[in-house]
């Protein structure tokens, strides 16, 4: 018999946040709060993309943002100006927000009387997929630059978000992208996901992403 104890520690950290995850989205259901976590690599267009969306919804929606970054409030003063309500998450050098994080933030925000709050996480295609944040639903970005082959390499990811925006779809000429490749891959990870195609910089297809937000909101306030 071995004298010392093995400890499943990466099993026990995701259960406990699991936990407090499923406590926090109860906490923003009875509070009629939608929490959207966008999640994408950086550079992929996550900051022109909450931008556009605050301006389509603005008039309709009482709006938040919770930005996480390792360091730098550059995200936040851009959003600032939007007259969005913000909080800037530093994470100390973490890549990912898990669900005390997200707390911590809310209850800075305070977020009783907003009815949309998006949680920008920190860039990255790994960490940020394990940790369930508390959000109402999940989002990721994926940009035309970045190549069709990202569902290969990172399929949890993809497996996990409840629709996924195709960015820079203005700049396709210009790269070697496949949509139908995107689309078959992801939906082999995750039948149910929602495939969007979007230019954060010129607004098109954004008419589909903002009724699925509405729609999103809606339900989650009535059900």
């Amino acid at each position: 018999m071995s004298d010392y104890k093995v400890l499943e520690i990466k099993r026990s950290i995701f259960e406990d946040n699991d936990r407090q995850a499923n406590l926090l989205r109860e906490e923003l259901k009875r509070n009629k709060t939608f929490l959207l976590n966008l999640m994408s690599s950086p550079g992929s267009g996550k900051t022109t993309t909450v931008l556009r969306t605050i301006e389509a919804l603005k008039d309709e929606m009482k709006i938040g943002v919770l930005e996480a970054d390792i360091d730098s409030d550059v995200d936040a003063n851009k959003v600032a100006q939007t007259g969005a309500k913000v909080i800037q998450l530093h994470t100390g050098g973490m890549c990912h927000l898990d669900a005390d994080m997200t707390k911590q933030g809310l209850s800075e925000m305070k977020p009783e009387g907003l009815d949309f709050i998006i949680l920008e996480n920190v860039g990255n295609l790994v960490c940020p997929a394990e940790f369930d944040t508390g959000a109402s639903k999940n989002a990721m970005i994926l940009s035309v630059p970045e190549g069709d082959d990202k569902p290969l390499k990172y399929p949890l990811m993809f497996s996990i978000v409840d629709v996924l925006l195709i960015n820079k779809i203005d700049a396709v000429s210009i790269f070697d992208f496949d949509f139908k490749a995107v689309e078959e891959r992801v939906k082999k990870l995750n039948p149910k996901i929602k495939v969007i195609p979007i230019s954060a910089k010129t607004g098109e297809g954004f008419e589909q992403w903002i009724e699925w937000v509405r729609n999103e909101v809606k339900n989650w306030n009535e059900n």
